[in-house]
């Protein structure tokens, strides 16, 4: 991230709010929060905003991925789903689209990640690594590629992207973990399609999805 950072324009687009909570969708490209220095300061937080001032954050997804947020509109919604989110009982589900066809139909990596500090803010599979669980499914193969649906159990930073390069199948576009021909795409195909958490007034369960747009 640097001064080439040009994020994508166009309206917020709110999935569900109320008054405890909003769900927005991430364009792909856009900050979850800013970065340092003024030409990072553009971001989904502060566009959310504009439109609700008490917005506080609860979680964030990488740069480069698109797709649901939720994001808290008081102090006890931010407790209540930060909680939510350490003791992963959040449900989320991704689309991506992988280099390469895969031979099972769906699968468990359960690969340990840790920062790569050399190359910082990559990550790498290490055992001495915090627990990384994803669980996938493939949808549909063809092309030499693999359109899965992800669900990961735990949250680590870049956790989707280095369990699927690790399976010899990066997702197409990645920036960090893809080479070559799988590299070479638009934008990293890396969708957050659901998201549901238990209300902060009551505990009931609220889902939002937002179809990926690849």
């Amino acid at each position: 991230m640097d001064a080439a950072y040009t994020p994508p324009q166009g309206p917020l687009k709110i999935l569900h709010d109320d008054h405890e909570l909003v769900f927005v969708e991430k364009p792909a490209g856009l900050l979850s929060v800013p970065g340092k220095g003024e030409h990072l300061a553009d971001c989904l937080i502060e566009r959310v905003r504009r439109v609700f001032p008490t917005v506080l954050l609860v979680h964030r997804l990488d740069r480069d991925t698109s797709g649901v947020m939720v994001f808290a509109l008081t102090p006890l919604a931010q407790r209540h789903l930060g909680w939510q989110f350490e003791e992963r009982t959040t449900r989320k589900t991704y689309i991506a689209r992988l280099w390469g066809e895969m031979a099972e139909k769906e699968g468990v990596v359960d690969l340990p990640i840790k920062v790569d500090w050399p190359n910082r803010p990559k990550q790498m599979v290490d055992p001495e690594g915090r627990p990384a669980v994803t669980r996938w499914k493939a949808l549909r193969r063809g092309g030499n590629e693999t359109r899965v649906r992800l669900f990961p159990e735990t949250g680590r930073s870049h956790q989707l992207r280095v369990h699927m390069a690790a399976l010899g199948h990066p997702i197409l576009g990645d920036p960090f973990y893809a080479t070559g021909e799988a590299r070479e795409h638009e934008r990293l195909m890396l969708h957050a399609e659901s998201l549901q958490v238990r209300h902060p007034d009551g505990g009931r369960p609220i889902k939002v999805t937002s179809p990926a747009p690849f």
